[in-house]
């Protein structure tokens, strides 16, 4: 099986780029699953929305080049995993505009004109890590934790029927707890095909969170 790994940072020596590489690792370790990484800073991906994107949206014409791309690599997975640091408790803005780009409307769902929704990525699960600088006890008694499992896992993956079967924040980068991150991503790409999810994720249950 095949996952794509998007990492959002502008820095390749960064924490971020170093977990994305160890899930990666953990991932192929096994030698029968393959990986890609995409990284959209290097990429200088153009993360806002446009013209065309809009008139895409409508239907009206059809999606830009770069982004048919981009939906062309995640067709190609059987997971996507999404590795990014925490700002202002949610993806960075590159990331956010990825999104928006490219879980297009006819590709990741369809709204048909009485309003009715379509859920059109059932077959891909999700894995999500997010790195960040404040504590676990910080995230619990602000509800950050929880809000952005709702923004996100819910409020994007659910909505275009993904499985979001990982969904972790690595906390504390800048403690003592920084190094053990890079192993835990590399447990958790090991276990990437093997956990399943098929109600999606349970917001009921919160787990640990991202670091900011």
């Amino acid at each position: 099986m095949h996952a794509l790994i998007v990492v959002s940072h502008p820095d390749s020596r960064s924490l971020t780029h170093a977990v994305a590489r160890s899930f990666a690792e953990g991932v192929e370790e096994s030698g029968k699953h393959t990986t890609e990484i995409a990284d959209i800073a290097a990429e200088g991906f153009q993360a806002a929305f446009n013209q065309a994107d809009r008139a895409a949206y409508f239907l009206q014409k059809p999606l830009p080049p770069d982004i048919l791309r981009e939906q062309e690599r995640i067709d190609r997975a059987d997971a996507l995993v999404l590795v990014y640091p925490v700002y202002w408790w949610s993806f960075p803005g590159q990331l956010k505009g990825w999104i928006d780009r490219v879980f297009s409307n006819g590709w990741a769902y369809d709204e048909a004109p009485d309003g009715t929704l379509g859920k059109r990525l059932g077959r891909l699960s999700v894995h999500l890590i997010g790195i960040g600088g404040a504590d676990g006890a910080t995230y619990a008694r602000h509800g950050y934790d929880k809000a952005m499992r709702i923004q996100i896992d819910h409020g994007i993956f659910d909505f275009c029927g993904a499985r979001v079967v990982t969904s972790e924040f690595l906390l504390d980068v800048n403690g003592q707890a920084a190094a053990s991150h890079v192993v835990t991503a590399r447990a958790l790409g090991g276990n990437a095909f093997a956990k399943t999810a098929p109600g999606g994720t349970d917001l009921s249950e919160v787990a640990e969170e991202l670091p900011g």
